[in-house]
């Protein structure tokens, strides 16, 4: 267990393979467990770092309100730590959140960014679920209920029936009943009820791929179809019949377009 120092607060991470480093940024109820299925195909050509953001998995607890920015601190104090001059980044959601704030201060520091479901500010919908998520913290069952389905696609949700009620039992038992978690929960959505960042995205020319899903009901495709606007070295890809969740529901095309991305000797190819 690796763990470096910010503010007084422990913060984990971990480190695998060899090669250009490529760090991953949890989705809001990930961790560095998350990444689980993808730490081989991840790590047999790059370096993969996993990181527990602050009231996440390994990493302390806060306590006290905070915003995104706080997040953004602890990545960039563990680029240093690392003491790599350039990363290259992937964000699902939440992490992907921390990424574009992350870029509009350090934007020297990043090779390339891939990100998943991601959107450049919190509209009134995401504002509205997360407050939902967070009226239902404390019962177990309600807050499953009021999270997890809309994670996935239809499709997915439906079609997976056993994997899913192993997750509420699982879920339900143990962390969603767990008030130290919960109450993590409750900052780490509240730190994102400011994220806009906008006006910051129009001077941005980091190379950047982003995805989304065709049935994401928690950033909607629109979201991400408005971020490639506004980043002007972005390219964009949509996944027909895939939820928020799409590490999940697809995940050989997340570790392919990643690698593929990040890996690339040479994005501007044309044929002649």
């Amino acid at each position: 267990m690796v763990y470096f120092e910010y503010q007084g607060k422990n913060v984990y991470y971990e480190t695998h393979g060899a090669g250009k480093p490529l760090i991953l940024l949890n989705g809001i109820m990930m961790s560095t467990k998350s990444w689980g299925i993808f730490k081989e195909a991840f790590s047999a050509n790059n370096r993969l770092i996993l990181l527990d953001f602050l009231d996440q998995g390994q990493s302390d607890k806060v306590e006290e309100e905070y915003t995104q920015d706080l997040q953004v601190e602890v990545l960039h104090a563990l680029i240093k730590e690392l003491n790599y001059e350039r990363v290259n980044l992937l964000g699902i959601s939440y992490g992907g959140e921390v990424a574009l704030r992350f870029i509009t201060k350090y934007e020297s520091l990043v090779e390339r960014l891939v990100l998943f479901n991601t959107s450049h500010r919190t509209s009134p919908w995401l504002k509205d679920i997360g407050d939902a998520w967070n009226l239902s913290r404390d019962n177990a069952l309600d807050y499953y209920l009021t999270t997890i389905p809309v994670i996935y696609s239809p499709e997915f949700y439906n079609r997976n029936r056993e994997w899913m009620e192993n997750r509420k039992k699982l879920l339900t038992a143990t962390v969603f009943s767990n008030k130290e978690f919960m109450d993590s929960m409750v900052r780490l959505t509240r730190s994102a009820e400011t994220h806009d960042v906008t006006e910051g995205l129009k001077d941005i020319r980091t190379r950047t791929l982003i995805v989304s899903s065709e049935n994401d009901f928690i950033t909607p495709k629109e979201e991400q179809e408005a971020l490639h606007k506004l980043l002007v070295n972005s390219d964009y890809v949509m996944l027909p019949k895939t939820g928020h969740g799409s590490m999940y529901e697809k995940p050989a095309l997340f570790t392919a377009l990643t690698l593929g991305y990040i890996n690339a000797s040479d994005l501007e190819m044309t044929v002649l």
